[in-house]
């Protein structure tokens, strides 16, 4: 019979089925205690492995190709529609404007109009994230800042910004200041309120930590909550390019290209006046 296995002993250095009954003095197996057969399966080699994956089903498992093919369907709703229309003044065919653009890009006059209003949203969109950030730095350091933030928040965030146009249009008459004081509104009020909201959630060890190296003020904002509160700031940052564009797709509807009614509004006028005598 087996020695029996002293505590704390490992029992998985005696392997069941390599055990010698002859050496273990007897030759027949006991019946309470039977050894144990290793047995391994046989492969599976009834079918592949591997299986080549059909050409449409590879381009199809692309996220680009199902997208094209997504914007592709909606161009040809909209020429069906716009030729089913028959008037082009309420609703031009997919290509018109595809061939305007095509005729911008080729003669570089999109692209310059496009730079103007992208200096034009840059200069508010950045204006704004240096008076937020002002905001934020005073408000936290102390409760007058506090208190002028949220008062100022609470009353002109609610506010439309295309409401302060005709204002601004007062004020600045035509010019690209009018649009750029529209955007810092619409920029200031969001990200002020989300960099404030992220600057209250950061930990008071943190902040206790920068005071403890005597840091106060813009120090103590830069160094330790524009760090700790970074999803907050990049929530407030992709608000406020978001609302930016929308104000500056709608004041240039109206006024063309930085602010001023001149070649784009023109032409724009144009071209839809002799869509409708076609």
């Amino acid at each position: 019979m087996p020695a029996r296995l002293r505590p704390g002993r490992v029992r998985a250095e005696i392997n069941c089925h390599d055990w010698d009954l002859h050496s273990l003095g007897r030759t027949d197996p006991d019946p309470a205690h039977p050894p144990r057969i290793q047995t391994r399966p046989a492969p599976f080699v009834e079918a592949p492995v591997e299986r080549d994956v059909p050409l449409a089903t590879r381009l199809w498992s692309q996220d680009w190709l199902r997208r094209l093919v997504i914007i592709a369907a909606i161009a040809l709703l909209w020429e069906l529609a716009a030729r089913w229309q028959g008037n082009p003044l309420l609703l031009a065919t997919f290509a018109d404007p595809a061939r305007v653009f095509v005729d911008g890009l080729c003669h570089g006059i999109l692209l310059e109009r496009a730079g103007i209003s992208l200096v034009v949203l840059l200069q508010g969109y950045l204006a704004g994230i240096v008076l937020a950030f002002g905001l934020t730095t005073l408000a936290v350091s102390t409760r007058l800042g506090r208190d002028l933030l949220s008062t100022l928040t609470a009353k002109f965030n609610p506010l439309p910004a295309i409401a302060l146009l005709p204002l601004a249009l007062m004020w600045f008459g035509l010019e690209q200041a009018s649009l750029i004081f529209v955007l810092i509104h619409l920029v200031l009020w969001s990200l002020a309120l989300n960099i404030f909201s992220g600057f209250q959630a950061v930990p008071e060890t943190l902040r206790m930590a920068g005071r403890n190296y005597g840091l106060t003020g813009w120090r103590l904002v830069l160094q330790i909550l524009a760090h700790a509160a970074l999803p907050s700031v990049v929530s407030g940052l992709k608000i406020g390019w978001a609302f930016a564009w929308r104000m500056l797709i709608a004041a240039e509807l109206v006024f063309g290209a930085s602010c001023n009614p001149g070649p784009a509004v023109r032409s724009a006028g144009a071209d839809q006046h002799r869509l409708g005598q076609g």
